[in-house]
C-alpha cells in the first residue's frame, strides 16, 4: 500500500507563500525554505510596525502641537495641561492638524484655555 500524501494542501500552502513572497530579490521569490523564511520574516516586521507607526504618528503630532503652542508663548506641557484642566476634548491629532493647517483656530483654541 503506497503511503498517502496529501500532495495539494502542501502544493497550495507553498503557492501562497511563494504568492506573499512576490517582488523579493534573488531566491527569496522563488526557493521555498528560502521565501518561507523571507516571508515570515516580513510578517514579524510587519506586526511589529503597526504598533511602532502608532507612536511615530503620535510623537509626530506632538511636535507639531509643541511648535504650534510655543508661538503662542507657552511650552507643550503648559498648553496640553491647559487643554486637560479646560475640558477642551480635542485629541492630539485634530490639534496638530490645528496648528499646522489652520493656525488661526489654533489660535482660538489658545486665546481660549489663556
Amino acid at each position: 500500500m503506497p503511503r498517502s500524501v496529501n500532495s495539494v494542501a502542501s502544493r497550495a500552502r507553498r503557492k501562497k507563500v511563494l504568492k506573499q513572497a512576490k517582488g523579493y530579490f534573488g531566491r527569496r521569490k522563488n526557493v521555498w525554505t528560502v521565501a518561507k523564511n523571507a516571508v515570515e520574516k516580513a510578517m514579524v516586521y510587519a506586526y511589529r510596525d503597526r504598533r511602532n507607526k502608532k507612536r511615530n504618528f503620535r510623537s509626530l503630532w506632538i511636535t507639531r502641537i509643541n511648535a504650534g503652542a510655543r508661538m503662542h508663548g507657552m511650552s507643550y506641557s503648559q498648553f496640553m495641561g491647559k487643554v486637560k484642566a479646560n475640558n477642551i476634548e480635542l485629541n492630539r491629532k485634530v490639534l496638530a492638524d490645528l496648528a499646522m493647517n489652520h493656525p488661526e483656530a489654533f489660535k482660538a483654541v489658545v486665546d481660549k484655555i489663556k
